[in-house]
């Protein structure tokens, strides 16, 4: 099967920059990934014939024999496979370094990693904000060796096993492994003289205490970011960020919805039936009077405004909604239930006038239904 030309592999022109073609291959290897499409077998084949394309086309002297001679310049051993290991290394350095932790200078100084906090809060906490603390223990840099590792005054010398890079590379054939160095760790270097308070690792875990202010109108889910308060970095880089999640507790009386707030509100029969009015608390703690309309049925709402939440970072507050619900009395005396029987009697479709209309609708649509 012949070769596709590299530049159409790649999605380039042929007088596209060095940027343009980097760019399009890191598009091109995130896609076709074998991480990334586990058992499909074209996306093996798509992600080699990316790599080879531009393991050719990235270096100035294989591109300028390619554009000459096309794929005829690496036959027969023409191109070889010269560097074809090293180029790999780097690229996948290029494309997954920052995932795996490795930013800039391999044994230079490393950010530390981020870390989160799941905290709970009350509704109440939720409106009205708090000022919460909160103990964690975290690893911080060292002050006894300022985060080198070494004794005071000693100093660390260069790695002998991978001469300072942090990484190994082993030819194996065709291909080359590249791994942590076994000796240093991915340091680079070597700490003779470790510092004892913390090991040589230049960290120590200690718990910590902070103050995280919650702000009014907190949702679940919220982030808060706390900049420098993870875990602290490596060779002297800095810190991480403190990432705290909010979530809040169930409430016996309000769901939320928002910046909204609903409560169910039980009535009596003769209140729905009457009206009348009844008294509610609010999540500020305050009383409330909902006035209850004649003939209220089981589900109707009634707002109060400017009674729910506050809106987050905002003026805005939401509303309370008080929904009714219809109670049907139990363990009635002889006497009343006499009354609800002669109640019941002298009803008519103007009192229920729902239930009546309920029944004919039905009634109605059978008697098509069985006519047709």
């Amino acid at each position: 099967m012949a070769k596709r030309d590299f530049y159409e592999v790649l999605g380039v022109s042929k007088t596209c920059t060095e940027a343009e073609m980097k760019v399009a291959f890191r598009k091109a290897a995130m896609q076709w990934h074998p991480d990334r499409n586990p058992g499909n077998m074209e996306a093996e084949v798509q992600f080699k014939e990316i790599n080879e394309a531009y393991q050719t086309l990235s270096d100035g002297q294989k591109r300028a024999a390619y554009d000459r001679y096309g794929h005829a310049a690496f036959e027969q051993g023409g191109g070889g496979n010269d560097g074809f290991a090293s180029s790999m290394a780097d690229i996948f350095d290029d494309l997954f370094g920052d995932v795996m932790g490795r930013r800039g200078n391999r044994n230079g100084p490393a950010r530390g990693s981020d870390l989160r906090y799941n905290m709970e809060i009350s509704l109440e906490e939720a409106f009205t904000g708090k000022l919460a603390s909160l103990t964690l223990p975290a690893s911080v840099t060292c002050e006894a060796c300022d985060g080198t590792g070494a004794k005071s005054g000693a100093k660390p010398r260069v790695c002998p096993t991978c001469g300072g890079h942090g990484r190994v590379r082993a030819q194996q054939g065709f291909f080359a492994i590249e791994r942590t160095c076994p000796q240093c760790h991915g340091r680079g270097e070597m700490i003779d003289d470790p510092c004892q308070a913390c090991g040589g690792s230049g960290r120590v875990t200690k718990e910590r205490t902070l103050s995280v202010n919650i702000p009014a109108g907190v949702e679940d889910g919220t982030r808060i970011r706390l900049s420098g308060e993870g875990e602290a970095g490596s060779r002297g880089g800095p810190a991480g960020d403190l990432y705290i999640f909010v979530s809040t507790k169930p409430h016996p009386f309000f769901q939320r919805d928002g910046a909204d707030l609903f409560c169910r509100v039980p009535i009596s029969m003769v209140q729905a039936a009457l009206g009348g009015e009844v008294s509610v608390h609010t999540i500020d703690g305050s009383e409330a009077k909902v006035k209850i309309t004649e003939g209220t049925q089981s589900g109707r709402q009634f707002k109060l405004k400017n009674k729910g939440m506050p809106v987050l970072r905002s003026r805005e507050v939401g509303d309370l909604y008080i929904q009714a619900t219809v109670e049907t009395p139990q363990n009635l005396t002889k006497r009343q239930r006499e009354l609800l029987m002669e109640f019941d009697a002298e009803s008519s479709n103007k009192t229920h006038p729902e239930s009546s209309g309920f029944f004919a609708r039905m009634k109605d649509f059978f008697e098509n239904l069985s006519g047709q």
